[in-house]
This record gives C-alpha cells, structure tokens and sequence, in this order.
C-alpha cells in the first residue's frame, strides 16, 4: 500500500512539474500549425448574410466603415476593409486571426471567444463578398 502511495504521490509531483514547465512555454505565433483556425466550412448565401449583419452590428457600428465607400467619420482610425490592401494579411485565414486574436497596440479587440469561430468565418466570406478588389486572373 505504502508503495501505491508513493507511486502516486510521484506521478502527482511529475505531472504538476509538466504542467508548470507548460504554462511557462512562449505562447505559439501567428501562422504557426499550433494557432491556425479551425477549417472553413464553405460558404453559402446564408453564411454571407449572416457574417453581414455580424459586422454591421458589431464592427461597423463601432469602428469599420461599411461597405460604401463613404468617407470615414472625423477620428476614425480604423481601417477600410472593402478595399485591396489588409494591414495584417488578406487570406482567409489571416482576417480569421486579426478578427480571433486582434491587433496589440490598435483598438483591434480580439474576438475569439465572444463570437464563435463559425460566426468568425462567416464574417471572413462577407468581407470577401463585399470587397471591391476584383482578382486579377
């Protein structure tokens, strides 16, 4: 009995050595295998309509300009996302991540958690759908 407990006792001591050396560990970066988002589902016309009135309601009302290219109101810091240039990378899943992890040192929220990653992709594919940048072929 003596023996179980002493076993015990040491995979106990092991176990909390690994789990401190873990929290210790340097988070890993964005882009790297250990962050990247969940796959995209593929997008349907509901999706898009969905990720609209996600970003109407939630970044458009607070800081990003709407899709019309109207000029951006006195003080706005926040960039235009309907346009060809992305300040953090403009793949699908670079605007999950900026939208998931936010921006350090920019009133860039990060949104992962409060909105489910789902609801994250959904605003991806309106974003992409609303953009004015045409592809080059």
């Amino acid at each position: 009995m003596r023996k179980s407990l002493g076993l015990i006792a040491a995979a106990v001591v092991v176990a909390a050595a690994a789990a401190v050396a873990v929290s210790r560990a340097e988070p890993p970066a964005i882009g790297t295998a250990a962050s990247e988002p969940a796959p995209r589902p593929p997008a349907t016309p509901d999706d898009v309509a969905r990720g609209k009135a996600l970003f109407t309601g939630t970044c458009a009302a607070y800081c990003h300009r709407p899709s019309t290219p109207e000029a951006p109101p006195a003080g706005a810091d926040a960039p235009y996302l309907f346009g060809c240039e992305w300040r953090h990378g403009g793949s699908d899943a670079q605007i999950f991540q900026t939208i998931s992890a936010g921006v350090a040192g920019t009133r860039m929220v990060p949104f992962g958690g409060a909105i489910p990653d789902e609801d994250i992709w959904r605003i991806v594919a309106y974003l992409k759908s609303a953009s004015q940048c045409k592809p080059t072929p």
